[in-house]
């Protein structure tokens, strides 16, 4: 798995039996059972169709509907997600998505008397962080770079390095940095016990 391949080429090395060494084998090991469960998911999805880069951070995700709508890209973490698939989920590379979030690709037209259901694509551009409880709905694009706040309704598209908040969510004034280098993958407590 490339997850496992990435954290071993690019683990942190201390010298044999060091106060280091040791404390890092130990969180390894602590840690262990986690690493292998994301991987796990997110082998278990590709096989259902999903398409997700192997360097991706797959946590306790909820999907229901088709697996092959969805695509993570490089580097990019989902932690306990809601996802509704009844169209496709394109979530870029070195995307944040924490827990609570809930991704909805369709709703119901209450206007109709049968109350049809229409579903549409949700777009997540490279270096997006949706944060805690945040709720996309049906038809959505997230720029690159955008913030979407705790709690945030997002049913409008999002600007690149936009910063969006509240019920029914707006933007704020203020622009994100555009000159964007971190992985969100790296703050994961199983892969820092690799990396740092």
């Amino acid at each position: 798995m490339a997850a496992l391949t990435y954290l071993w080429k690019n683990r942190s090395r201390h010298p044999f039996l060091s106060k280091n060494y040791l404390k890092s084998w130990a969180k390894r090991a602590l840690n262990a059972r986690q690493l292998f469960l994301r991987n796990l998911r997110r082998f278990k999805l590709g096989t259902k169709g999903a398409l997700i880069s192997k360097t991706a951070e797959v946590g306790k995700i909820s999907i229901l509907g088709k697996k092959h709508n969805l695509i993570i890209g490089d580097f990019s973490f989902l932690g306990r997600v809601k996802i509704a698939l009844h169209d496709k989920v394109d979530i870029g590379n070195y995307v944040c998505i924490n827990d609570g979030v809930e991704i909805l690709t369709a709703s119901h037209d209450v206007q109709d008397p049968q109350w049809t259901q229409h579903s549409k694509p949700i777009t997540i551009g490279d270096y997006a962080w949706v944060a805690t409880n945040a709720i996309i709905l049906p038809g959505v694009s997230i720029g690159k770079g955008a913030v979407i706040g705790a709690g945030a309704v997002v049913s409008k598209n999002v600007e690149p390095f936009s910063i969006v908040i509240g019920n029914p969510a707006v933007i704020l004034q203020k622009k994100r940095n555009k000159n964007l280098t971190y992985n969100p993958c790296e703050f994961v407590a199983a892969n820092r016990a690799w990396l740092y």
